[in-house]
Order: C-alpha cells, then structure tokens, then sequence
C-alpha cells in the first residue's frame, strides 16, 4: 500500500525516522556506558518494539499495564514508576519489573521490604526543587504543590537502606543545559546520599533527537556523574525515541465559514491530539503556512460537539475542497498513547511506513472497541 491509499484518519509510523533516533541514542550509550530505555508514556507501538529492542536497553512504565507491555512485548529490562501502587497490583509488578522506583518515603515504608524479597532494585525519586520550564507549569514536576517525589526535607536515612538508586524527572523538551542546571540541584540537596547508591535515573524530557539538542552537555553529564559517584546512569526518554517520525492523515469532510473559513476534517483535537489542546500547540502540517501567509486560510477543526475541537488556523495556496488528505507532522509520539473516543469519534487506524516507503495497516478499531470501554 502506497501512502496516498491509507484510510484516513490514520497514525503513520515511519520505521526509518524511528531507526535514525535509535541510532543517536545508541551513539549516546556507546560514548558514555549509560543505559536508555523506552518511556512507554509517550509511545508504545509494540509493532516496533523488536526494532526499538535491537537498539535500546528496555522499557519504562508508569503501572502494571504499562509494566505488562514492556514485560510482554520487548522483554528487556523493566523499569517502573508511579506516584503511589496499589496493594492489588503491586504483587504482579515486583514479579515482571526489575527496578522499581516509589514516590515517597510513606511508599518506600510500604513496599520497599517485599521489593528487596522478591530481588528487585528499589530506587527513590526525588524532588531537586528546580524549575526549568518556562509556561507548561501542567508538565513541570517541581512546581510548588507538586506530587511528585521527595523533597530534601522529607528526607529519612533511616529508611534508605536497600535503596539502590534515585531517580528524578523534572525535564519536558527541554535541551541539555537544563539537564546540567537540574544536575547540579541534585548534587546540592541529595549529595550527601549519592555515595550511598549504584545507580541514578535521570528520566525522560531530553530532546536528544532534536536537531540543535546539545549531546556533549549531556554526555559531560552522564560521565561527571559516573566518575564522581561512582554510578551507573539511566535515561528514559520517550518522545526522542519517536520525535518527528510520525503522521497523521486526515481528510477534509465539510467547508464551513463563519467569519472565517472552516474546514471540517475526520480527525479530531480532542479525540486524536489531546495535547493540542492541553499543552497547547499547534501541530505541523505539510504544504500549509501560518494564518495569512499563504492566500487561503481555514481553520482547521474537528467533528466533535466540543466547540473548542480546534487543531488550528493554517494557510494554504489553493482553496481546500471536501475529500483533500492534510497530513500532520510529528504525531507518533503522545499520540495514539492518548486516543479516545469522545461522542463516539472512531480511533484513527495505525500503519507502519517501511524503509522502502511501503506502508502496511497494523490496527484498525471500528465500533466494538468504542463499545467495549462503556458498560
């Protein structure tokens, strides 16, 4: 199947695009000794997990489901962290994750002595206290009020025997001086402990596949750490691992104009990119301009009863007619892992784009698995 016969709306995954982030991210491993694992958070195509496997050391979940998937579909190591387990799932967990990191010391009190029996690594995250996102305060673990780890005051030695490692996640897109900035928070709160372990996570939200991304900071990074204190350091980003290797095609259904021109597509903000709406952004979308930069401009939108199921306003050179395909950019990664089917809007298929420029459907969701999440 050629690109220009997919169904739409479709996720597109191009398995070339994949392989190239793979193999920065390898070069990154090999330089440095470190670890990368997949964050299943923001993609977990399991189609392209054999390939993902070939390069990277494992994966990461945030609970059992995510656990299961990564247990199931690559088999490597298994990382897990949520904010807090329940006493129903965490006896599955400790039996197909390896690492697993709690969120406080009341959780480390909790779960820590069963972890240590069944052989399992027990790390602790941390809170440095460093903002370094300007904007997307939604996205920015330290934020006053957060939930997310253990802040120097709430630190209790007493508890931190058997606790290998600590892990931190603070970054979101970000570049590696905020890494280094983070890095040094980390050693001013948490210094006196690091000594004390065999490992460091320092999470995902590096963009290390992006193109003016800086990797000798984050490679000084990785070996100051290793050198200084002795340890094995982990990363686990998701997007970099999937950044810019995805589509999303679509198809214009209707044209409308209130005030402005309006296009109607069979895909959805609130649907289909969540994020374009919680981050916000606006997505790329090939062969369009800003509003007014080209002579057509339309607002593109979505079949929901959301008012707001808006993707944007871009700008086009000829005039957009009903049955016109617009393929969106960078839409492999919190994509199809945020999908749902809000007034009944179906999921988008999913397909694959091999290196040849072939492209295959993988997944096709039709009105039983819209059905089957109600009761």
């Amino acid at each position: 199947m050629r690109f220009e016969e997919l169904p739409t709306p479709c996720f597109v995954v191009d398995e070339a695009l994949i392989e190239k982030n793979l193999k920065i991210l390898s070069g990154v491993m090999q330089r440095t000794g470190a670890k990368i694992i997949l964050a299943q958070k923001a993609f977990s195509m399991t189609t392209l997990y054999p390939l993902i496997g070939e390069y990277l050391n494992g994966t990461t979940a945030s609970g059992l489901f995510e656990a299961r998937l990564g247990y199931e579909a690559m088999g490597k190591e298994n990382h897990v962290f949520a904010p807090a387990y329940r006493e129903d799932e965490i006896d599955e967990i400790l039996s197909i994750c390896d690492h697993i990191i709690f969120n406080s010391f009341s959780q480390l009190e909790k779960f820590k002595d069963r972890a240590l029996r069944a052989g399992r690594k027990v790390g602790l995250r941390i809170n440095p206290e460093c903002s370094t996102q300007v904007g997307h305060e939604i996205y920015d673990p330290c934020t006053p009020g957060s939930r997310f780890g253990a802040k120097r005051e709430d630190f209790r030695p007493e508890l931190l025997d058997g606790v290998s490692g600590l892990h931190f996640h603070t970054l979101c897109q970000q570049n590696s001086d905020d890494l280094e900035t983070t890095l040094r928070a980390v050693e001013e709160n948490f210094g006196e402990w690091l000594p004390r372990m065999e490992w460091i996570n320092f999470g995902g939200g590096h963009h290390i596949t992006r193109d003016d991304y800086d990797l000798s900071t984050l490679e000084a990074c990785i070996k100051r750490m290793q050198e200084q204190y002795d340890l094995k350091v982990y990363l686990e980003p998701g997007e970099a691992v999937a950044l810019n290797a995805g589509y999303l095609v679509a198809s214009v259904l209707d044209l409308h104009k209130n005030g402005i021109d309006i296009a109607i597509l069979d895909t959805s903000a609130t649907c289909h990119m969540p994020d374009v709406l919680e981050m916000p952004y606006r997505p790329p979308l090939f062969g369009s301009g800003e509003s007014g930069e080209k002579p057509f401009t339309y607002r593109l939108t979505g079949q929901t009863c959301l008012t707001g199921d808006v993707i944007g306003d871009y700008s086009f050179d000829q005039p957009l007619k009903c049955g016109d395909r617009l393929v969106f950019g960078d839409m492999a990664i919190y994509s199809m892992v945020k999908t749902n089917t809000f007034n009944g809007t179906p999921l988008p298929a999913i397909a694959v784009q091999d290196k040849d420029g072939d492209c295959r459907v993988v997944r096709e969701f039709g009105y039983q698995d819209f059905k089957m999440r109600l009761a």
